[in-house]
């Protein structure tokens, strides 16, 4: 890794969504957003039957290489089915298509991607659109999504929206088509990114690989400390716990006395992405973009009420739009079997 004092971050006045995780003090946002989990002491919440005969369905977990990287892949269904390449948000990991996934996985060949950084995907010294494009596609090669007679369809949840929208844009040789989840482009409003900027500047002691930031001394304190960016309630805590305890991995304490637990994904990322190839869609004008493009939204994100307030976005006008009541920006948190629901009658007759 490289040092983060010397990496300068690629800022620009129109950029995707910002989700990346921020020190926040006790007390800032409710108990139900700051630490949704707390009130379970490390226990998990009751899960409905569905949900636990999903999750159950264990998909195939391996690792593709792509830039001299490993990255973390999960797959379900049989080879020769048309492919679904899914993707995260940031901060994320593969685990969050875990139990949306087996919905799909008779009709399809499905493969879910862990961004480079995130997840059990190595971490790098840099990180970029472009590389993330190339990733996708090594994923998709190397899972068997092209061998179902057409080109793989990508759906990715906020910032993995925007690495598909990217890929879309720039490869349509690569896919079928594109299924954008909860994904904006605008960024925060001026003071809560100026706030945002300020809590990353007081960030000391830059983690690496193997010493990181903070390490909670056991599951329970980790799980307490688990929330979502952009802030928001869990809709339905028992899908918060599953995504939690799969964020997290074992590392030594700082005292030296054993190990404990920390967040998989590198929070220096933020510091080390260069941000100029997507801002260049947002800032130079909608491109022409030839992949079919679909967007599922919650009608209750903040993400979806910058985009209305006017923000520069390129996503086309005229796409595909879905709206799912009741949902935040995290919508298969808030409302999963409406995600489902949404998602299989679009690929049930889109695109034509």
């Amino acid at each position: 890794m490289t040092d983060q004092s010397k990496t300068t971050p690629a800022v620009a006045a129109a950029e995707f969504e910002d989700d990346r995780p921020v020190q926040t003090a006790p007390g800032e946002f409710p108990p139900e957003i700051q630490a949704p989990l707390a009130p379970f002491e490390g226990e998990p919440p009751q899960a409905p039957a569905w949900f636990s005969k999903a999750i159950a369905e264990e998909p195939e977990r391996s690792f593709v290489e792509s830039l001299g990287s490993r990255i973390e892949v999960l797959t379900w269904g049989e080879v020769g089915k048309p492919g679904l390449l899914l993707v995260h948000g940031n901060s994320a990991h593969a685990d969050w298509w875990s139990f949306i996934a087996p919905f799909f996985a008779k009709d399809f060949r499905v493969a879910s991607m862990s961004l480079a950084g995130m997840g059990a995907s190595d971490w790098r010294e840099s990180y970029a659109f472009q590389d993330f494009a190339e990733d996708a596609e090594a994923v998709a090669r190397a899972t068997g999504l092209y061998e179902g007679g057409r080109k793989p369809i990508y759906i990715g949840h906020s910032f993995g929206g925007s690495q598909v929208f990217y890929a879309a844009s720039k490869f349509p040789e690569r896919m079928h088509a594109a299924i954008l989840v909860d994904t904006g482009f605008g960024g925060p409003p001026p003071k809560e990114r100026e706030e945002m900027e300020r809590r990353m500047a007081q960030v000391r002691n830059i983690p690496t690989a193997d010493r990181p930031k903070r390490v909670y001394p056991t599951l329970k304190a980790a799980l307490a400390r688990f929330r979502f960016m952009p802030p928001q309630a869990a809709g339905n805590l028992y899908v918060a716990d599953f995504i939690a305890r799969r964020s997290l991995k074992r590392a030594p304490l700082e005292d030296g006395s054993g190990e404990g637990w920390t967040w998989m994904f590198d929070p220096a990322m933020w510091n080390k992405l260069d941000r100029s190839a997507m801002n260049a869609l947002v800032t130079e004008g909608p491109p022409e973009v030839l992949t079919p493009v679909a967007h599922i939204y919650g009608e209750q994100s903040q993400v979806i009420a910058r985009r209305q307030e006017g923000h520069p976005s390129p996503l086309p006008a005229d796409m595909v739009e879905i709206a799912i009541p009741d949902a935040n920006h995290h919508v298969m948190v808030d409302q999963p079997l409406a995600l489902v629901a949404a998602l299989r009658s679009l690929l049930a007759v889109w695109p034509s």
